[in-house]
């Protein structure tokens, strides 16, 4: 089965786009990158998931190829049962290795179980797994910044500890994103000296590039 759809896999292979997105993820084996486009990537999942060699292959762990895990991820994206994605999710997250597979996966059928999902996202927060915390901190921008948002959940990333870049970025964007969505409740986080220094520059830096900050938002933020 894995033969047959690694032919289907390098079917698609763009050389070009190969070229481009491999300094993209420098934690990944460059050797690992077939290079295929992600919206093709997406209408080969859409057809895939329609086989019986689909459940297969999500239970087939670790994947060789870098495509192999972005099939994963579109293919648990359109699981519809909620605990079914749960366990999906739980044996497939340690084995992600870079930032665009992680923040590729946004299941849908999360929108309804938040209540629930918070007790997932506390349990990932805590996975010694770079992978796996930084799914769970862009879970709680993707999904608690609107409705559901607890002031607890900024709080709680403000006092996150970490040397680790891709968690650093991470807990950055959730901050910019939440200046956009929650400024006044946000602010204070980069007044009083909370947040870690790298992560307060990167946040700042991200938010000013942002369209849904006006004016007068941005100019304060470049004060402070």
């Amino acid at each position: 089965m894995m033969e047959d759809l690694r032919a289907q896999l390098f079917a698609m292979q763009d050389q070009s786009y190969r070229t481009f997105s491999i300094p993209l993820i420098p934690t990944v084996d460059p050797e690992t990158v077939i290079g295929i486009r992600t919206p093709a990537l997406r209408a080969f999942a859409k057809e895939f998931a329609k086989t019986k060699e689909a459940e297969t292959f999500l239970n087939t762990l670790p994947h060789t190829y870098y495509e192999e895990n972005n099939l994963h991820v579109f293919l648990i994206e359109r699981l519809g049962d909620y605990n079914q994605t749960i366990d999906a999710l739980n044996a497939f997250l340690p084995y992600v290795n870079n930032w665009a597979t992680c923040d590729s996966l946004s299941p849908k059928c999360f929108k309804k179980h938040r209540l629930v999902l918070r007790e997932e996202i506390d349990r990932w927060l805590c996975s010694p797994h770079t992978y796996v915390a930084r799914f769970a901190i862009k879970t709680l921008m993707n999904e608690y910044l609107d409705v559901d948002f607890l002031p607890s959940d900024p709080e709680r990333l403000a006092a996150f500890q970490t040397d680790e870049y891709y968690l650093q970025m991470v807990i950055a964007w959730y901050f910019a994103t939440a200046l956009a969505k929650r400024y006044d409740e946000i602010l204070p986080y980069f007044r009083t000296g909370v947040l870690e220094p790298t992560i307060r520059k990167m946040a700042i830096r991200k938010a000013k590039d942002s369209f849904r900050l006006t004016k007068e938002q941005k100019e304060n933020l470049t004060r402070l």
